[in-house]
């Protein structure tokens, strides 16, 4: 005979809790959309904020310093480039400073954000991609090439662009995948992005070759009707949240490699809002989020049966509409904060931050919950991942003192490409209105750094050049030091400006006197 005995798990991440932000750490006064899309309408990185708002005459969004919390100016400059509504916005993952956006309008555009942030309107994009003939709904950059762009529409198709083609406006993806039959829902890639997995309105989920569009694997399951898929890292598993065929919002986990029947098939309520499902493979934690709902459940996924595991859940009066996610490079190590969320409060025309924090008492770095993680250097080339070739993600740590990696001097050679564009039809001409842009960001920056040492590292105001707070006295003499050094070179460069100015006038002085004298 069998005696009962209560099971008891040990994880380290047992008693995680959900920390709000203080009023003044939000973003307050947004203009949230009212698209009813199910999507997430926000999108964030160690330096900026971007929201889709409400906006007559087309769709834009609002692109903040991470810093900038507090009251939101309601007339601050937009990215206002598409004629209709903007349904998706993703941040590049190897670059803090371009983000893609998808519209009503059929077309994705992918924008250059100045280093300072957006002081003026923006309306002119890096790279306009025209290939979908309804709107197009979702966009997803690829984990590991750089300049990969996944996107699909009404039109039912999914097409891969290369960013890398000279042209402004691309008007030929490199492949279209055209297996679905109706709305694809949601796309997903495994850590090295090799396998891409979506769920459709056709009621199947479909597991693929990212590159070829190969279907490998499709589900079937009639009792499980499932909007929202993740390929859960390397763990060979796909989690799918739905609805089952009473209308009870459900989750699935299946076997990466047999999609005939799910490992695990849960009920959860009987609410209607969509569940955003997020995963952090550093953690193997799962985070539930319903649309409209106020709470977000976590869980804990292991390779062997019950596999998920029920933590706790994160309880709330404000009901989110979407979520914004950091990537792991911009949270808080010293307060051992393991995700963060940035909650869009449509009630409130508020983005809330929340941090999912693990109680230690110790305040050194901690290494167990900190493994080695996907930084942002692409682990290939555009052209090495169209060729065949795969490579998982470049890992980085999170430690403090580590070296980090800057995208900023990358960025350069993006932003510039604009520059480099306009110089070539006017040679021997600098770029006047940049420089002055960039002399007044790093005056107001200047200012800023001599006072750094006075005030504490996070700010309630706009961060201009320098967005990820500094955690040692090191760092932030490092930083100073760099933008010292941006300033002279600024300088320089206007020094250049005023000789040629100066030579230009006294050509034209030159040639008027001639002109005279004949």
């Amino acid at each position: 005979m069998m005696t009962w005995r209560p099971q008891y798990r040990s994880s380290k991440f047992r008693h995680v809790f959900g920390k709000a932000a203080t009023k003044e750490n939000c973003y307050d006064g947004v203009p949230i959309t009212r698209s009813v899309q199910d999507n997430h309408f926000c999108a964030v990185n160690p330096r900026f904020v971007a929201i889709i708002t409400e906006c007559a005459g087309g769709g834009a969004f609002l692109v903040l310093s991470v810093h900038h919390t507090g009251k939101v100016d309601p007339h601050h400059p937009r990215v206002s480039g598409h004629r209709g509504n903007v349904l998706d916005i993703k941040w590049n993952p190897f670059n803090d400073f371009c983000i893609a956006s998808c519209s009503e309008d059929t077309t994705v555009k992918v924008w250059e954000i100045p280093p300072h942030g957006v002081l003026k309107n923006l309306t002119v994009p890096w790279k306009e991609l025209q290939g979908h003939s309804r709107r197009v709904g979702i966009i997803e950059w690829h984990p590991t090439a750089n300049n990969i762009l996944f996107s699909t529409a009404y039109d039912y198709q999914v097409m891969i662009w290369n960013l890398d083609s000279t042209e402004q406006v691309i008007k030929n993806p490199i492949r279209t995948i055209k297996h679905h039959t109706d709305v694809v829902l949601s796309m997903s890639f495994n850590t090295d992005g090799s396998l891409l997995a979506t769920t459709c309105r056709d009621r199947k989920v479909r597991l693929m070759e990212a590159r070829s569009g190969n279907v490998l694997q499709e589900a079937n399951c009639k009792t499980h009707k499932a909007s929202k898929v993740l390929i859960l890292g390397n763990m060979k598993m796909l989690f799918t949240s739905g609805t089952s065929r009473y209308n009870d919002r459900q989750i699935a986990l299946w076997d990466q490699d047999d999609l005939s029947v799910p490992l695990l098939l849960e009920n959860l309520d009987g609410s209607s809002g969509v569940l955003f499902p997020f995963y952090d493979a550093d953690t193997h934690m799962l985070y539930l989020a319903g649309k409209g709902d106020g709470n977000i459940r976590y869980y804990e996924i292991s390779s062997e049966k019950p596999y998920i595991h029920y933590l706790t859940e994160y309880r709330s009066h404000s009901p989110q509409k979407g979520m914004g996610v950091m990537p792991k490079r911009g949270l808080d190590v010293s307060s051992c904060e393991v995700f963060r969320f940035y909650k869009v409060v449509t009630v409130k025309s508020l983005i809330e931050p929340l941090s999912m924090i693990v109680p230690r008492r110790s305040e050194s770095y901690q290494e167990d919950i900190y493994p080695m993680t996907a930084g942002n250097r692409p682990a290939l080339t555009a052209e090495e991942w169209l060729s065949g070739l795969e490579k998982g993600p470049v890992l980085m740590s999170l430690k403090p003192g580590s070296e980090l990696t800057e995208p900023l001097s990358e960025m350069k050679g993006l932003a510039n490409s604009q520059d480099t564009r306009r110089s070539q039809s006017r040679p021997g001409m600098l770029q006047l209105s940049y420089i002055q842009d960039q002399l007044e960001a790093t005056k107001e920056a200047s200012d800023r750094a001599e006072d750094d040492r006075s005030r504490t590292p996070v700010s309630n105001g706009d961060d201009l050049v320098l967005c990820s707070p500094p955690r040692t006295e090191n760092e932030l003499r490092l930083k100073f030091l760099k933008q010292q050094e941006e300033i002279r070179r600024l300088r320089e460069l206007l020094n250049q400006r005023d000789v040629r100015v100066k030579q230009l006038e006294l050509e034209i002085k030159n040639i008027k006197n001639s002109q005279t004298q004949s």
